[in-house]
């Protein structure tokens, strides 16, 4: 096996951690992420951390995670970089995605890293992801549990991450070729689907009375989301929206 190789995929890596309440859940959580060679932690929220309790889990080893720790304001920002976002879930819902086992997922993305950074995205430890976190996600994961489903956060993360590891290193291993499709960035997918739902509330397709609004958006958003776009399909479609406001707007002015 390719070990260098398989540093450089999982270094690539990032765990996104979503207003944690604790900070030993976070060192704990930077210590198991890099005992599987992820490079980055991110933590969303807005409350000052204490860095000494974060290292008091963390141990020595994974004290670079948390100096290099990153604090953004909202998951737009954290995930803004990332091609390839995971989120976690215990939860079900008619509006959530369709959860599926971790192992299940680290191998269908696994021949996808060579081109596109992976987060992985954990809510907080009360209340897990809420849907305003989850839309950023292309794929959603749950991990099965038998009557009792209560893992702390460490704990989660440490079966993802060492999926992720698994499905690499066997990926790697077996000396298949990467896809080299590189997918849009969440920053480029936010900008389309903002294009998107103006264009369809400009045709009325998209109605705040019916109580229906979010269904509808976070389907369409699923559906653009399983097509894996690239950088110029989504810059093809943010031209057709353009270019039918355009239109729409001229037609108004012409009329007015």
């Amino acid at each position: 096996m390719n070990n260098e190789l398989l540093k450089k995929t999982m270094s690539a890596g990032a765990v996104v951690l979503v207003e944690p309440k604790f900070e030993e859940n976070i060192g704990a959580a930077a210590r198991v992420a890099m005992n599987m060679g992820i490079g980055a932690l991110k933590v969303v929220g807005d409350r000052p951390l204490d860095r000494e309790r974060m290292l008091k889990m963390a141990t020595h080893k994974a004290a670079m995670l948390i100096d290099n720790l990153e604090i953004h304001p909202d998951c737009g920002s954290a995930l803004a970089d990332f091609s390839l976002v995971i989120g976690t879930t215990a939860r079900t819902g008619r509006q959530r995605k369709i959860s599926r086992h971790p192992r299940e997922i680290m191998a269908e993305i696994a021949p996808l890293l060579d081109e596109n950074r992976l987060a992985l995205v954990f809510g907080p430890e009360d209340r897990g992801l809420e849907n305003e976190h989850l839309k950023y996600c292309h794929y959603t994961s749950t991990i099965p549990t038998a009557d009792f489903s209560s893992l702390n956060l460490a704990q989660a993360v440490a079966i993802h991450v060492h999926e992720l590891y698994t499905a690499v290193a066997g990926f790697i291993g077996s000396d298949e070729e990467f896809a080299g499709h590189k997918r849009a960035s969440t920053f480029e997918l936010e900008g389309m689907y903002e294009h998107l739902e103006t264009t369809l509330r400009r045709i009325d397709f998209l109605k705040d009375r019916d109580g229906r609004y979010p269904y509808w958006i976070n389907s369409i958003r699923a559906a653009f989301g399983r097509l894996g776009l690239n950088s110029r399909e989504v810059r093809m479609v943010r031209g057709f929206c353009r270019q039918f406001l355009w239109y729409e707007e001229g037609k108004l002015k012409k009329n007015g």
